[in-house]
């Protein structure tokens, strides 16, 4: 086994706070590949216990919903952290702030999976690398579309080889300027992955092999193409059915000639404007939100332990 920085988590030791952005995966055609930081932000903190008690408390987003023991995903990614670096895991004291809407498809799972390996990383003294680091995180989340762009910022294409994921992160133009319209309705991953096929026509994979590699150029240098680039046909009308609403905002925004697509699994509505561009009105149940791309995961802070 790998010996990493600490044999033990010092219990009394000092705190570690990190700060994880949103994120939006797919960008129309690139499914499961490509993604997008947004700086739209959780900030996590948490410290080592005596004991094995874990406790966790929740100010904004999921306040009051989610579990607030072992089983929250912070926490519980930060045991499975433990484990991976062969330690006995401590007790633990985690306190959220979270700003990033559940279930609407902007990466809080990626986004609570980074925080939980970046404070057990912090709390061990480990020093795991970036690239360990998207490993790890996407076995625990399943694929790199949302931890790749989480952990790295900016425009990120992930991928996965025999050694596990990997990416590259890629500085988009400063004219585009992100918009996600959030609904207040949720969606699942699971379901809206049930909606799709297990076969699709070969026209319909090359058409969106076309456009994802046109989006890495359009997003990066050619902003004038990000329409086009931004087209798919190999998930979101598989998953129409089961968010009506933000299909018929999708199709409003682009009937206009604004690059959109469904975030992730949806069902929040990404949009990319160039410039000064002005995005319709959005229906009743949306919240229009101007954001800017972001920076990767960052540990912000540690403290000593009061």
């Amino acid at each position: 086994m790998q010996t990493y920085g600490s044999a033990s988590v010092a219990v009394g030791g000092p705190r570690a706070t990190v700060r994880v952005p949103a994120t939006s995966a797919n960008l129309g055609p690139g499914f499961d590949s490509l993604g997008l930081a947004l700086d739209l932000c959780d900030e996590v903190t948490a410290e080592a216990t005596s004991g094995t008690a874990v406790m966790v408390e929740v100010q904004g987003e999921g306040e009051g919903t989610v579990a607030l023991d072992e089983r929250h995903l912070v926490a519980a990614t930060m045991l499975r952290t433990f484990k991976h670096l062969g330690l006995s895991a401590p007790g633990l004291k985690v306190k959220c702030r979270n700003r990033i809407p559940h279930a609407r498809g902007l990466g809080s799972s990626s986004a609570a999976i980074v925080a939980g390996i970046m404070l057990a990383d912090a709390l061990a003294g480990a020093g795991l690398t970036r690239a360990q680091k998207l490993v790890l995180a996407s076995e625990i989340e399943g694929h790199p579309d949302n931890v790749a762009p989480c952990l790295l910022g900016g425009f990120t294409i992930a991928y996965t080889t025999e050694d596990g994921a990997k990416a590259i992160s890629l500085d988009p133009s400063p004219r585009v300027h992100p918009w996600a319209f959030v609904p207040q309705s949720k969606g699942l991953t699971s379901v809206a992955r049930a909606a799709l096929p297990e076969k699709v026509p070969h026209a319909d994979a090359v058409f969106n092999l076309s456009r994802s590699a046109l989006l890495a150029a359009a997003i990066t240098h050619h902003p004038s193409r990000l329409f086009e680039a931004t087209d798919d046909r190999l998930h979101q009308s598989y998953r129409a059915k089961g968010m009506p609403e933000s299909t018929h905002l999708l199709r409003a925004l682009r009937s206009a000639g604004i690059a959109s697509a469904i975030s992730g699994a949806g069902p929040t509505v990404l949009a990319l404007t160039i410039d000064d561009t002005r995005v319709p009105e959005v229906p009743s149940g949306f919240e229009a939100m101007r954001l800017e791309v972001a920076d990767g995961a960052v540990q912000v802070a540690t403290s000593p332990n009061e």
